[in-house]
């Protein structure tokens, strides 16, 4: 566990090969409760190497100083990440048009 958001990671290591490798990510909030935005990749035996990039949204709570996993949400594909960035946009640009006078 973390006690700094900035720390938190899903890289996880298992007899010397990096099994989850993570590429990135971006915290998307601070404080008691944070939520992360992971790009990774997973170790696939059958391939002897990396599969597709994924992406996984986690959520935090900050219990006693130290930060703990509460829920998670794992995007299945690129296909699937882009319809949530599609939707999302779409609302976004929708909420504007409604916002202006």
């Amino acid at each position: 566990m973390s006690s700094h958001v900035e720390d938190l990671t899903i890289e996880y290591e298992e007899d010397g090969v990096t099994v989850v490798q993570e590429l990135d990510k971006a915290i998307l909030s601070k404080g008691a409760w944070a939520t992360v935005l992971y790009r990774y990749r997973q170790w696939e035996r059958s391939k002897d190497g990396y599969g597709d990039d994924r992406f996984t949204i986690r959520r935090y709570r900050k219990i006693r100083g130290e930060y703990r996993q509460q829920a998670k949400f794992n995007i299945s594909s690129r296909d699937q990440a882009r319809k949530i960035v599609d939707v999302l946009s779409r609302w976004l640009e929708d909420d504007d048009v409604e916002a202006q006078p």
